[in-house]
């Protein structure tokens, strides 16, 4: 997507299709153009009148300064703040330019007020122009060879805009590469799959890169990859990405994504409605693939370690069994009642290595268990862990990027429910209730000694069936943009 900046009058730069955006309590748009700034304010009255329910959208006269203007309305979009609405409204605006073969759109912030929203309009363009058209005959290319978006922004902030334009469209690039890993097959994205994109990403960005194949998993006592992948014709996996600043870190954050490249549930198999959706069972490790490609642009002034743990679960005649118990590197056996609580087998090796590392803190992202889309729906992420600064910062970070993230907690007297006379823990809890709780208790048996950890399980916003805000149906790379920004800013004061 071809994304510009203007520091002059719109009356100066001709475009097609010109969109403002009116807000109840912010102005974000200057007009020098007498014709233009009559629409506007024509349009803003019907909002405020409740006569126009949705936008405005006006073809104009030969030899104005766009052959069209549309007009939106914040309050109309009531769940999210004016930041996530510009990014909807310019991904609308460009999706309505497609459908009229408007090529050139203009974005009005011009306005001292809106400089800070000039970095979330890009992001709206690039993610809302996304489509994952691979395996159609019919493509429809406009945005990719027609369509550009000039945004119009104040003058007296031109660094700042340029500065704003190139993280978000950096930022929002990773974010369509990790939904692009996410749509394609199981059968395209495998474990090597993941681990030789890994190893591109490492070149490109100059990172460290480590990949462990089964027999190194074996020999460093890695059981759990080892125990998921033991049905697939496809070998496990675990990816060590480095981001080493130039100067020593106090701070070493490890991010550790849930890599199930298909999930069929192994032995304990899932119901087949939708079982499709499992090729994006490994949404958590793509985010963290692609934040660390992200992070190695932006270059944070501490260390980050990305660890991908990849396996695909399926089953064969070498499947792990229900029943079966194997014993962790941190010693404590597990015993796997059902095959299908298999991310958490993965994450646990996981664990273990960010510990080596030397991880002051760890996060991990995994499309863990349906209890959190039952508690929380398909929109909003939960959250929980043993260090509250360090939650707390991943919802913040989650607020500044427009991914919500909901704290659950860590109830003790669920972990009752962990037991079994065969093993340390069982792998899944007994009842079934409260399963993205009792999934959070079972992690934090494997989180290193001294280590403040934080686990995202995102198993609700990972798919969209439809459209949702400025994201098209499918993968949303959900969690990437938490991740990098928290790593930009973990040193920013909480309030």
């Amino acid at each position: 997507m071809n994304v510009k900046l203007a520091f002059t009058p719109v009356s100066r730069n001709p475009v097609d299709l010109l969109a403002v955006v009116l807000d109840e309590t912010a102005t974000v748009h200057e007009i020098d153009d007498v014709l233009l700034a009559g629409h506007v304010e024509r349009a803003g009255a019907a909002f405020r009148d409740k006569t126009l329910k949705r936008e405005y959208f006006a073809t104009l006269p030969e030899g104005a300064k766009a052959k069209a203007v549309v007009v939106y309305w914040s309050p109309h979009l009531k769940s999210w703040n004016l930041w996530e609405n510009v990014k909807t409204f310019t991904a609308r605006a460009l999706r309505l330019a497609r459908d009229y073969r408007l090529p050139h759109v203009g974005l009005l912030l011009n306005t001292k007020e809106a400089a800070a929203l000039v970095g979330k309009a890009v992001e709206g363009a690039v993610l809302g122009s996304y489509s994952f058209d691979k395996y159609k005959q019919e493509k429809d290319e406009f945005f990719a060879k027609e369509a550009a978006l000039t945004i119009f922004a104040h003058p007296d902030h031109q660094a700042d805009a340029e500065a704003r334009r190139a993280r978000y469209l950096w930022v929002s690039e990773n974010v369509n590469r990790a939904r692009s890993l996410i749509n394609e097959p199981g059968d395209v994205v495998t474990p090597e799959t993941i681990a030789a994109e890994a190893g591109e990403v490492a070149r490109e960005l100059d990172l460290e890169i480590e990949v462990l194949d089964p027999a190194a998993l074996k020999a460093k006592g890695y059981a759990g990859i080892l125990r998921v992948a033991a049905g697939s014709a496809h070998p496990g996996r675990m990816v060590i990405l480095r981001h080493v600043p130039k100067k020593g870190s106090r701070e070493t954050i490890a991010l550790v994504g849930k890599g199930i490249t298909f999930d069929s549930g192994g032995i304990s198999l899932k119901p087949g409605d939708k079982m499709w959706e499992m090729k994006g069972d490994m949404a958590g490790a793509a985010a963290v693939l692609y934040a660390m490609r992200a992070l190695g642009k932006i270059r944070p002034d501490m260390k980050v370690v990305g660890v991908l743990c990849c396996a695909e679960n399926l089953p064969d005649a070498n499947a792990q069994r229900p029943g079966d118990i194997f014993t962790a590197k941190n010693g404590k056996s597990v015993m796997v009642d059902n095959t299908d609580a298999e991310g958490r087998l993965v994450l646990l090796d996981g664990f273990a290595r960010a510990g080596e590392e030397g991880a002051t803190h760890l996060v991990d992202i995994a499309t863990l268990t349906g209890a959190v889309v039952r508690a929380l729906g398909p929109s909003v992420a939960g959250v929980m862990g043993t260090d509250r600064d360090l939650v707390r910062r991943v919802v913040r970070s989650g607020e500044n990027q427009g991914e919500p993230f909901w704290e659950l907690p860590l109830v003790e007297e669920y972990k009752e429910s962990l037991k079994t006379p065969y093993a340390d823990l069982n792998n899944i809890a007994a009842g079934g209730l409260a399963g993205a709780i009792t999934a959070g208790l079972f992690l934090r048996e494997f989180v290193p000694d001294g280590v403040a950890w934080a686990h995202l399980d995102i198993a609700g916003p990972m798919f969209k069936d439809k459209e949702w805000k400025y994201y098209d149906a499918g993968a949303i790379g959900f969690g990437l943009k938490t991740l990098v920004d928290l790593c930009e800013r973990f040193r920013d004061p909480l309030p």
